[in-house]
């Protein structure tokens, strides 16, 4: 039975780093954007999302190196649910109202 607590603790913590990873992405495209695109997108403010990604950020850190990985498993699903929302729905409309997609060749590369 002590091994299957184990592997239970050593898969939170793997799928901790990985809510992590997308919830610093989040963040970091975030900052890196214009305020003016994310209200000409019609997706709420700059400050708003910023908010929101940091939030998460903080709650994916928390739950990995403040210890009590099972005690935090509710509050990391809403924060890699809310960095999520920022990469699947206010980036690729930000993306959009750019005109590339992010690259000199488009979303999809040069092919």
């Amino acid at each position: 039975m002590l091994i299957a607590y184990e592997i239970q603790e050593w898969l939170y913590r793997c799928l901790g780093y990985v809510a992590l990873g997308i919830e610093l992405w989040a963040l970091i495209d975030c900052v890196g954007r214009k305020g003016e695109h994310f209200q000409a997108a019609f997706k709420r403010t700059k400050g708003f999302w910023i908010g929101m990604t940091a939030a998460a950020t903080a709650v994916g850190a928390l739950s990995l190196f403040g210890g009590g990985l099972g005690t935090w498993m509710l509050f990391q699903l809403a924060a890699v649910i809310a960095a999520s929302v920022y990469l699947a729905d206010v980036k690729p409309a930000l993306n959009e109202l750019k005109g590339s997609g992010g690259s000199a060749y488009g979303p999809y590369g040069p092919w």
